[in-house]
């Protein structure tokens, strides 16, 4: 299968530029791989660049987690990683996925110095 990079996961989403959107669409028609890192980066871009709120980020996750051609890594993480993110915005997509990617490789607790995720369990306030 096929691996798409960041820059293509936001001409699916944002839909911005008409032939980048036809190219990516017709890339990913077969199917294509989502990669954590891919998403990641796409939700950074959402919120940095395109000023996307918390809710439309989440909204953006579900699509991708349903879109036909899209086969993300970790679905299930991605998945746990959007409840967390949907209950508790303010720690930002990353923050949850990087939370839920430890816990399903087993390598809690997540030490971090940020204040509102060290209060989640699995994570440590240093």
């Amino acid at each position: 299968m096929r691996a798409i990079d960041t820059n293509v996961v936001i001409r699916l989403v944002m839909r911005d530029e008409a032939e980048q959107v036809r190219q990516a669409g017709s890339f990913v028609e077969n199917g294509a791989w989502v990669s954590v890192l891919a998403l990641a980066e796409a939700t950074w871009v959402l919120k940095s660049v395109y000023a996307l709120s918390a809710k439309d980020i989440a909204t953006t996750i579900e699509m991708l987690l349903d879109h036909k051609d899209l086969t993300l890594q970790d679905a299930d993480v991605v998945e746990a990683a959007l409840e967390l993110f949907q209950s508790r915005p303010a720690l930002g997509f990353t923050d949850c996925l990087m939370l839920q990617l430890a816990r399903k490789a087993g390598h809690l607790p997540l030490g971090t110095f940020d204040r509102a995720l060290g209060k989640i369990e699995g994570a440590q306030k240093l």
